[in-house]
């Protein structure tokens, strides 16, 4: 499989949306990376529904929203509605992950669970086999622009192992902190997706710096 760069939309001009979202359909990119947060799983807030909505109406590619929040579950039928494809869950925030997993597929969604920069690989041994996709946060979520934390190559080496080792079809997304400085390191450990969003969209020219990122992993 290809290796896909997923621009994280927090870091867009929330003023010129349309613009920027645009901007990603017409480049190198491969999914829109939509992260929700609550301010109480994270120390910040991002944006909720409405937003997500507007984004799904310009958007053409796959988009993989990222639930930084406490009891996702309540909200998994909602973000369906509103154009998730992927919804990724933080392992952290859920009680009976088993069951958050099978609601997100119910719903006809890809199911991810994404693992903060502490949590070890080793919790995902016995649900591996039942998720598309594990988000390794390579910075403490909540906020961009973070300095990505080294410790995160081990960690793909090992979920690499565990995937292999299951023969299944996991994927793994690294989120934060992804530059030209690290990408290709991060996909010669495993990785499948990376996000980038200040790196993008801080750019003066983003639309060739993602190209730039596309072509450096191919």
């Amino acid at each position: 499989m290809s290796k896909l760069i997923a621009p994280s939309v927090l870091a867009a001009d929330f003023a010129n949306l349309q613009r920027d979202v645009e901007m990603v359909n017409n480049s190198d990119a491969d999914w829109f990376h939509i992260d929700v947060m609550d301010g109480v799983f994270v120390p910040n807030i991002s944006f909720g529904m409405p937003v997500i909505s507007a984004i799904k109406k310009h958007a053409k590619k796959t988009m993989d929203v990222h639930l930084m929040i406490v009891n996702p579950d309540q909200y998994i039928s909602t973000f369906k509605k509103v154009g998730a494809d992927i919804l990724t869950v933080h392992y952290e925030a859920c009680t009976h992950l088993h069951r958050t997993v099978q609601a997100i597929k119910a719903e006809g969604m890809k199911a991810g669970v994404a693992l903060n920069p502490h949590t070890p690989i080793a919790v995902l041994e016995d649900i591996i086999k039942d998720i598309d996709m594990v988000c390794i946060m390579s910075v403490n979520p909540g906020f961009g622009g973070q300095s990505f934390i080294e410790n995160t190559y081990k960690k793909v080496q090992q979920l690499k192992h565990l995937i292999e080792f299951n023969n299944t079809e996991c994927l793994i997304e690294i989120d934060g902190g992804v530059t030209n400085k690290n990408a290709n390191q991060l996909i010669e450990a495993g990785a499948d997706v990376l996000v980038a969003g200040s790196y993008v969209f801080g750019a003066e020219d983003p639309t060739a710096t993602i190209a730039d990122l596309k072509q450096l992993i191919s």
